[in-house]
């Protein structure tokens, strides 16, 4: 599996236009191959984490690709994200715990 981590923060005038197309990109992400879940956290300074799982570096890569993204992705940095950082991790264990 790989695991992406987005760490951004939102310029406030970006809000607004943000809201409008997030949904749009987390349904474009469930719809692509390899794609096995995310999920945003916002923490109390404003600090946003997206957390998003694909099956291989493959199908990362093609979603990172994707034209309608790689236009997102243009738009947040020339508006939307005053900063972030982006980091594509391969993940070497895991374990899972749910009680009954």
């Amino acid at each position: 599996m790989v695991l992406t981590v987005f760490r951004s923060r939102l310029r406030d005038a970006a809000r607004d236009e943000y809201t409008k197309l997030a949904p749009r990109m987390s349904e474009l992400a469930r719809s692509m191959p390899g794609y096995r879940s995310h999920k945003v956290f916002v923490a109390e300074d404003g600090e946003r984490v997206t957390l998003v799982e694909f099956e291989d570096e493959e199908t990362q890569r093609q979603w990172s690709a994707q034209a309608e993204h790689v236009a997102a992705k243009k738009r947040g940095r020339e508006a939307f994200y005053a900063e972030y950082c982006l980091q594509v991790c391969r993940v070497l264990r895991e374990s899972r715990y749910k009680s009954d």
